[in-house]
């Protein structure tokens, strides 16, 4: 099978900004772009393929035809015909509100499919950009629910000032937001099961107040408080640096100045390629090349050998 490159779905939010299009080197005239999903097999907004000969297929419908040849045999035992993971680029202008995602057992009591554990990696965001990971004082479940009611629920979650190369690993039940300024990339497990704690009394255009779940989220909170919520790892150029190990995917970051191969000839799974900046090309079993630009995602399949990289390019690389 061929590399896969799909339309991204391009989502207006009231907090979205005008970064996506851009990056992406996009002509669509959209105000407001807050996420681009860039590969999601989520019922109702799968992706679909551009070019090549699967163009206009969706990619559930990939996964469903060419099983573990596409995710992996593993993988597709364990997932079935469900893409497992969602990739989006994320421009935040104001604020996101304050929320948690259940685990996958959790969820699956409260009648959903899974839950979702993510990450993010930070781009090029503003200088004043900030997010909330992780709780930063013990409270109980009474108290949270009365910090609320009493609008200081922000004052027992950790804030951090981000740049460029920051990583936050969010595993289910960890309270999180991100904050105005940030341009990030989000990998996580395909499911769209949020729960809004707080959204700083907001009202939309038409006066109503956000819907919150505080009830849903007080059960899915993990109110354990740890020093330090982001990831620790030393940049280093021209290398794989991992950024996350975890039963739902794991995560690298390449810094390239110089050609590299590598090498998935063992590995039983699917690889996704994530450009944060820069450029170049990438060659896929010495017989698919194309460019390889900043803001382009690629779904490689888990039949991939060896895949050539060259040029000044950053990016991610995930699979499970």
């Amino acid at each position: 099978m061929q590399p896969l490159k799909f339309r991204p779905l391009l989502k207006q939010t009231i907090w979205g900004g005008d970064r996506i299009i851009p990056f992406k080197h996009l002509e669509e005239k959209l105000d407001n772009v807050g996420e681009s999903w860039e590969i999601s097999g989520v019922k109702g907004n799968e992706t679909i393929v551009s070019g090549g000969e699967y163009d206009g297929r969706s990619l559930n419908s990939l996964v469903e035809e060419y099983k573990g040849e596409l995710v992996g045999e593993e993988n597709y035992k364990r997932f079935g015909n469900e893409f497992p993971l969602l990739i989006k680029f994320i421009d935040a202008r104001q604020d996101l509100s304050i929320q948690v995602h259940p685990t996958d057992e959790k969820a699956r009591a409260m009648g959903y499919d899974r839950g979702k554990t993510e990450m993010w990696y930070i781009m090029d965001s503003s200088p004043e950009a900030k997010l909330r990971s992780g709780m930063a004082a013990s409270i109980t479940p009474e108290q949270y629910k009365q910090m609320v009611t009493d609008n200081t629920i922000c004052d027992a979650i950790k804030e951090y000032s981000v740049k460029e190369g920051d990583c936050f690993f969010l595993p289910a039940g960890r309270v999180h937001s991100i904050g105005a300024g940030c341009f990030l990339a989000e990998i996580q497990q395909t499911s769209d099961v949020t729960f809004r704690i707080y959204d700083f009394n907001r009202r939309d255009k038409n006066g109503n107040l956000r819907q919150l779940h505080l009830k849903e989220a007080s059960e899915c909170i993990d109110y354990n408080v740890s020093s330090n919520y982001r990831t620790i790892y030393v940049p280093q150029k021209d290398q794989g640096i991992s950024l996350v190990r975890c039963p739902y995917f794991n995560t690298s970051v390449y810094d390239l100045t110089e050609p590299m191969t590598i090498d998935y000839s063992e590995l039983d799974s699917f690889v996704i390629l994530i450009a944060v900046k820069g450029g170049g090309s990438i060659t896929v079993d010495g017989n698919y090349s194309e460019d390889f630009l900043q803001g382009d995602t690629l779904l490689l399949p888990a039949t991939t050998n060896n895949v050539d990289v060259k040029g000044n390019v950053k990016f991610l690389e995930t699979y499970i």
